[in-house]
């Protein structure tokens, strides 16, 4: 086959550990893989629209994500044409509807995200059972130099927990079709967001508001939190020989509301843009990187694989009443519990609105009720596009 392909990928330590089969890849094809990689998804993003908003991009196939594909597509080819419906038939149906847009398939899967709480089993005898009993648990905790409960506090960590626990208390963020403006101003958003301000005033770092997920996941492995909450791909770092809390921490799923327990959620996947060269040779990339082998070794660090197969597989390895076999009975628990934001090509700018203008409470800037009215005017005039 033989040439180079140039690939802008999502780094980080959820990620990276897959980038080392591409070495395989190349053996076996003849193909060279030029590898660009972004620090996290935010850096991503901004790289995608820079470089294909500026006609510079010259990449072969990207990283991407359900959520932000919608405001890609005019810089992305889709797949229907490429991948046989038996190729697609491993992948479980909820990851293909995520990443088909209008129909059309942008994006092959990766993994499905969704988040446990973590918990220090010599600190909290029981993973609480609600918010309220968490946000009592943390705030006792904390003392010193130990933090009750960490979380991101800017970008879609932010928006993300605001998101689930305004599902939690009975709020229904978007509806219907057309542009995504988010009704918040409401009792949901209130509890919501008045909740996100105790624990950051009594439980959480200062930092907080500058800190995203490494940073948070960092906090916890450290042992410098007593509660947090995580996705999948982290789980390797935790088990670590670097990890201050392996040994001493469990998993569980999240506290209720009083509406029932949600949990923000969304599809990594791989996708060919516009400026492919070599497509033949890329969608044998694209396979690869999709393949039951990749996601069953991505699934081996943690990942929540978007193949059943492989699935199946990392389930298989994992050892009776292990924490691992635990970990798999509570992500396919949580799996049942997700949601996921409207596919749009405005949303992405929504979701800044609204992290931003949960943060400015955060901060005191404004007070809770002042900061809500701002923010859905805010994230209505996104949603617009305007």
């Amino acid at each position: 086959m033989g040439g180079t392909l140039r690939v802008l990928l999502v780094g980080g330590p959820m990620y990276d550990p897959l980038y080392g089969r591409i070495g395989e890849f190349e053996e076996r094809t003849g193909v060279r893989v030029e590898r660009v990689l972004s620090r996290d998804h935010p850096d991503l993003n901004a790289r995608i629209e820079r470089e294909f908003g500026s006609g510079e991009a010259d990449y072969d196939l990207v990283s991407t994500h359900t959520k932000y594909a919608p405001g890609q597509r005019r810089w992305l080819t889709p797949l229907d044409g490429d991948l046989a419906p038996e190729e697609l038939a491993p992948f479980a149906e909820r990851t293909l509807e995520l990443a088909r847009i209008g129909g059309e398939l942008y994006g092959l899967p990766r993994n499905l995200d969704v988040k446990l709480l973590h918990y220090r089993t010599d600190l909290v005898g029981s993973p609480p059972a609600t918010w309220e009993e968490l946000l009592e648990v943390a705030a006792r905790l904390r003392s010193g130099g130990l933090y009750g409960f960490v979380f991101p506090g800017k970008e879609s960590g932010l928006f993300g927990h605001f998101f689930e626990l305004h599902a939690m208390y009975g709020g229904r963020m978007f509806r219907g079709e057309g542009p995504p403006a988010p009704r918040i101003n409401d009792e949901a958003g209130r509890r919501a967001l008045g909740l996100l301000v105790e624990l950051y005033r009594r439980a959480a770092p200062e930092e907080t508001p500058d800190w995203h997920y490494d940073e948070v996941a960092a906090c916890f492995r450290e042992g410098r939190a007593a509660m947090s909450t995580d996705w999948p791909g982290g789980f390797h770092l935790y088990e670590g020989e670097g990890s201050r809390v392996r040994g001493r921490y469990g998993l569980a799923l999240y506290p209720e509301g009083p509406a029932g327990r949600f949990v923000y959620a969304g599809c990594h996947s791989f996708a060919i843009p516009r400026t492919v060269r070599d497509r033949g040779a890329a969608v044998e990339l694209l396979r690869f990187l999709a393949s039951r082998e990749s996601q069953a070794h991505e699934a081996r660090f943690g990942t929540l694989p978007a193949r059943e197969d492989a699935l199946a597989e990392a389930r298989a390895q994992a050892g009776p009443g292990s924490l691992a076999a635990r970990r798999w009975e509570l992500l396919e628990a949580a799996r049942e519990a997700a949601i996921i934001p409207p596919k749009h090509e405005n949303y992405p700018a929504v979701e800044e609105a609204i992290w931003r203008g949960v943060r400015e409470a955060l901060l005191g800037r404004r007070g809770v009720e002042e900061a809500l009215a701002r923010t859905e005017e805010a994230a209505r005039r996104a949603a617009e596009g305007s």
